[in-house]
């Protein structure tokens, strides 16, 4: 099975303040090979990268109202009348409110969707012909 990568290169706001934010450069990552998830490498000032994974469900629920729970959290507001979508993010390393073009992030989720449409995402994962292979043996 082919397997299909979406990427996008997408400037994110990191939220310090009500009045002080600073641009974020990140790159959204999905692969049809690891079809439940999202992958968002955010490059900050630290020698590596940040790194975060989570629900692709998740981030395309929260496009349209809040949800998650925990250490990731989603939901949609509108900044200076421009629709936006916040993201809370915790870790034992600290917390993290990003602010993302909710235009730009609907459109990647959309090509997400078009390589693995809802639904499908476990035929992707190839359990059920690892589980016959094991069995005909």
């Amino acid at each position: 099975m082919r397997h299909t990568v979406v990427e996008r290169e997408l400037e994110l706001l990191l939220i310090l303040s009500p009045e002080w934010s600073i641009p974020v450069p990140a790159r959204l990552g999905y692969r049809s090979d690891d079809p439940y998830a999202v992958h968002i490498t955010f490059h900050i000032t630290s020698e590596q990268p940040v790194n975060w994974t989570f629900s692709r469900d998740l981030l395309v629920q929260g496009v349209f109202r809040p949800c998650g729970q925990g250490d990731v959290r989603v939901w949609p507001t509108r900044v200076e009348g421009r629709g936006v979508v916040l993201m809370a993010l915790s870790s034992p390393d600290g917390d993290a409110l990003l602010q993302a073009p909710a235009a730009q992030l609907s459109a990647w989720l959309e090509r997400t969707l078009r390589a693995v449409p809802p639904g499908s995402e476990a035929e992707r994962l190839g359990i059920d012909d690892a589980l016959d292979h094991l069995l005909a043996q």
